[in-house]
């Protein structure tokens, strides 16, 4: 890699260039780089609007990029090794659904791990392909069924022969990781490309104490948010390509199906800028980030109402896990911390998330403050009050009980919960974050689900399907 490369912002500097040159707008966007513009938010939305330009003779095109998004395309795979990179204005989601309509075709299997994020499930409804849902196992050390084995996908293999791409992700939503490179080899013996959603990996390439990134592990695809834990602006996010076993024109033909054909110039100048962040970043910065995260930590542990889970190699040490007294669950902790001022990435009955950016940012001083007041207002109950949950028992390998093109051809109705038990669901029962589904759309719907949303509910879980209290979805 030529560190002299990685100072560039090619992107950035051309929009920067095109803005001082005052030129005039006969064409779109309507806010005309922010001289048409409500006097309500004019002045927040005012510099970001001189950035916020379009396709015209200068500033290139996403989807025939020949020139500055070329180029700054062209830094960010240099920085991270990969054959072929691309910018991503829309999501990560853009980039899972992309990459699994290359890879596979209309009644394929592919394998793909039970607690996916949505948008892996779309893209294999969309492709047509047939899933194979690998639960993951559970871990002592996480809580969590946070753990996936070459064992498991070498069982998924020889149970599913027909198995033509696999889709995984690393880290999950707490920054685990597992052992991914002895699973890609054993794939790639049998010329299976690997999809890895490395939504909160991004930073992974900075090294240790981080993780190994999926790219360089050799994964075929990997699709990164850079704006979950690089400063990219939100939907900002990074694809990477390399092996041979995925055809690009198939790929990029399928980036733009998935992306808008207006693509958000600030969004593709924040990727640049947060490459050339990633690329500068020094060992002097990580050692004092590391230092901070640690303070950070400790100062938490002090709290009387939670603990924190302790890091592993495995882990990445920019993401801290509170776990919370027996008396309570995730959700009172995350709605305390909130009504002190503390918003945290995520809450689940059992853990509350809380994410650190790649520089020190946060006032201590209002931490030991938030703390305090969080001491105070939650009341640790007596033994007797411990809360007791059961997750659902879920198959180690699933296959859907009907199919995404027969489930096409058919109506939904909405049915009481009752009434709605034992059909198949047509809506994916979706807890938000982190946006794995609960129920699979296909699934049949059992007791167990019931009980399990019921519990969720009352403990005021978030939900993308708002009538979820009264029933569900089914065929």
């Amino acid at each position: 890699m030529n560190r002299e490369n990685q100072n560039k912002t090619p992107l950035y500097d051309k929009l920067k260039q095109h803005e001082q040159q005052k030129n005039i707008s006969f064409h779109v966007p309507g806010h005309k780089f922010g001289n048409v513009f409500p006097d309500k938010g004019k002045e927040d939305f005012a510099r970001i609007l001189r950035l916020d330009a379009t396709e015209i003779t200068g500033l290139d095109d996403l989807h025939g990029a020949e020139d500055v998004i070329f180029q700054a395309q062209q830094l960010l795979s240099e920085f991270y090794g990969s054959q072929s990179s691309y910018f991503l204005v829309n999501g990560s989601t853009s980039g899972n659904i992309a990459a699994i309509m290359t890879v596979v075709r209309p009644g394929d299997q592919v394998l793909i791990q039970r607690n996916s994020h949505k948008s892996v499930l779309h893209g294999i409804e969309l492709s047509g392909a047939e899933p194979v849902f690998a639960m993951p196992e559970y871990e002592d050390a996480t809580g969590r069924y946070s753990k996936i084995t070459r064992s498991m996908i070498e069982t998924a293999m020889h149970r599913y022969p027909e198995i033509k791409a696999v889709v995984l992700t690393y880290p999950d939503y707490f920054g685990r990781t597992y052992e991914l490179k002895e699973i890609i080899d054993y794939l790639h013996d049998r010329n299976i490309p690997v999809i890895v959603d490395e939504a909160h990996g991004v930073h992974f390439k900075l090294g240790a104490p981080f993780p190994v990134s999926a790219v360089d592990l050799q994964a075929d695809v990997v699709i990164q948010s850079a704006h979950k834990m690089a400063p990219a602006m939100t939907m900002a996010s990074f694809l990477h390509v390399q092996g041979g076993r995925v055809p690009l024109s198939r790929l990029e033909y399928f980036l733009q199906m998935h992306q808008s054909s207006s693509p958000s110039y600030p969004l593709m100048a924040s990727l640049d800028l947060a490459r050339y962040f990633l690329a500068a970043f020094t060992k002097e910065q990580k050692s004092e980030l590391m230092d901070y995260v640690q303070e950070i930590r400790t100062l938490l542990a002090q709290s009387s109402v939670f603990k924190l889970l302790p890091l592993s190699r495995k882990d990445d040490p920019l993401k801290i896990t509170l776990i919370p007294h027996p008396s309570l669950s995730g959700f009172e902790i995350a709605r305390h911390l909130e009504n002190a001022g503390l918003f945290p990435e995520m809450a689940t009955a059992e853990q509350v998330l809380l994410t650190s950016g790649l520089v020190p940012h946060l006032d201590r001083s209002a931490l030991k403050k938030t703390l305090k007041t969080l001491n105070c207002q939650l009341k640790i109950k007596s033994s007797h009050d411990t809360i007791k949950r059961k997750n659902i028992s879920i198959p180690a390998l699933q296959t859907l009980e009907a199919n995404y093109k027969d489930m096409s051809f058919k109506t939904p109705v909405f049915l009481p919960w009752k009434v709605a038990l034992g059909r198949v669901c047509a809506q994916a029962v979706i807890p938000y974050p982190p946006g794995i589904p609960l129920i699979l759309k296909g699934e049949r719907v059992t007791r167990e689900h019931y009980k399990q949303t019921l519990s969720l509910l009352e403990e005021r879980a978030g939900f993308q399907n708002k009538e979820i209290e009264l029933g569900m979805w089914v065929f």
